[in-house]
């Protein structure tokens, strides 16, 4: 088994991933790090999750840290793009923990926060940026930055930016760059309009894959529910409370769905944070903070979470909406069963949405069949035909909605009967009849 003693990390490097707990390289950074200290481009495509951060930031920082800072100034001598804030603020975070004792000044920029304040960080300079490409383009511009020390980049999630149209970004960002640098793009996926930009901005790369394109993780339990549009609140509550759910992230289409979604469930009792792209950043970090540190239960979130959020042991995943691009759902379910551990992925699949399983089947390679909402069989969920999917903590009652209005109302599980959520008031009943 490959260890990170046998990767050729420095010193520095090794005690630092001792003192984070770090046991045993991912199959990523086994292949990735050695190839990087080497000096090589590299294409590398693994799932999310996979210690893809890791893969590029610690032989980034050992290649850089070879060469000492003259002065009080740092020049950007490494660079990571990547297509959202949060990611930014991961990555950075990464990256200055796992430089600490290597003195390597790493900053993360993006929008949605003040300019001024951001310019201000920059002030000294910093080892390697983190950054999204229009406030970097911005920085830029108005020559508040210079990459002309740059020596390594990184693109991170590329499909993403692409997919964000952050292309002509990324090409005006490639004339404030020296031609000699090392590149290393990295991504879940990899798709046509990708490999036409890795073809012209690396130099013959090695090539990493650690897990079929496009496919989800075999650590993610699939699951997909045969509900109507207004029975869907009902049926995540039914979900949440009979399974004692007590981290969970959902997923909706628009930025509206996302907001009106997390107040009904804060009307049910649940605590529940909204995150999407037109919310400030502060608030949008917030809410992350929230969700992470347990004091919300449920995150509700367009895609722009589906990527850059690092959540430890994150148990579940809903689709409240399933996307209409398959690859959404793909890094979408990819926030669950990281790192090893197990998952589940819900999908809500309204009548309307069944066309989008197919494009998603095809994609994953494997049938996603809509099936009926699990029944509550002593105080566990299960689906049909199959086993206990997940339980309860011991003294707690399931419950679901019995009405529109903000009240919770216990489900009782006295009877050998199965349990079934009761209908809202005017609703059908989410089993049908």
């Amino acid at each position: 088994m490959t260890t990170f003693a046998d990767l050729n990390l420095c010193p520095e490097l090794m005690h630092t991933l001792e003192e984070l707990g770090y046991k045993t390289p991912t199959p990523i950074q086994a292949q990735a790090i050695p190839k990087v200290l080497e000096g090589r481009d590299l294409i590398a495509e693994a799932q999310t999750g996979t210690g893809k951060t890791a893969a590029f930031t610690l032989p980034m920082i050992q290649r850089l840290s070879r060469t000492p800072v003259e002065g009080e100034y740092h020049h950007i001598r490494g660079l990571v793009l990547v297509p959202t804030r949060e990611l930014a603020v991961q990555v950075g975070d990464n990256g200055l923990a796992y430089g600490q004792l290597l003195g390597m000044r790493v900053i993360s920029i993006f929008g949605g926060v003040r300019f001024d304040n951001q310019i201000r960080k920059m002030k000294r300079g910093a080892d390697i940026l983190v950054a999204t490409p229009g406030r970097l383009l911005d920085m830029l511009k108005q020559k508040k930055l210079s990459l002309a020390q740059l020596e390594m980049l990184v693109l991170d999630e590329a499909d993403r930016m692409l997919d964000l149209g952050f292309i002509n970004d990324i090409r005006q960002l490639l004339g404030y760059m020296p031609e000699q640098k090392q590149t290393l793009l990295f991504s879940a996926t990899l798709n046509g309009s990708v490999e036409a930009l890795a073809e012209a901005l690396l130099q013959q790369p090695e090539r990493i894959q650690v897990a079929r394109r496009n496919t989800a993780s075999q650590q993610v339990k699939q699951s997909a529910y045969a509900v109507t549009n207004a029975d869907k609140t009902d049926v995540l509550l039914y979900l949440i409370r009979g399974g004692n759910w007590q981290q969970t992230l959902v997923f909706t289409r628009t930025k509206r769905r996302a907001d009106q979604v997390a107040e009904e469930l804060q009307q049910e009792g649940i605590s529940a944070v909204a995150i999407h792209g037109d919310r400030h950043q502060r608030d949008r970090l917030a809410a992350l903070e929230a969700f992470t540190q347990g004091e919300a239960s449920v995150m509700v979130a367009t895609d722009v979470a589906a990527r850059g959020l690092d959540i430890e042991a994150l148990p579940q995943v809903v689709n409240y909406d399933l996307p209409n691009q398959p690859e959404a759902y793909v890094h979408r379910i990819g926030r669950t069963g990281r790192a090893g551990l197990k998952g589940w992925a819900v999908s809500l699949v309204a009548p309307e949405e069944r066309r989008f399983l197919k494009g998603i089947s095809d994609l994953i390679g494997k049938s996603l069949q809509v099936q009926p909402v699990p029944t509550l069989e002593n105080g566990q969920l299960v689906e049909s035909g199959a086993q206990a999917v997940t339980g309860k903590r011991k003294g707690t009652k399931p419950s679901a909605r019995k009405t529109s209005k903000p009240t919770t109302n216990a489900v009782d599980t006295s009877a050998d009967k199965p349990a079934k959520p009761k209908r809202s008031a005017g609703r059908r009943s989410l089993f049908g009849g």
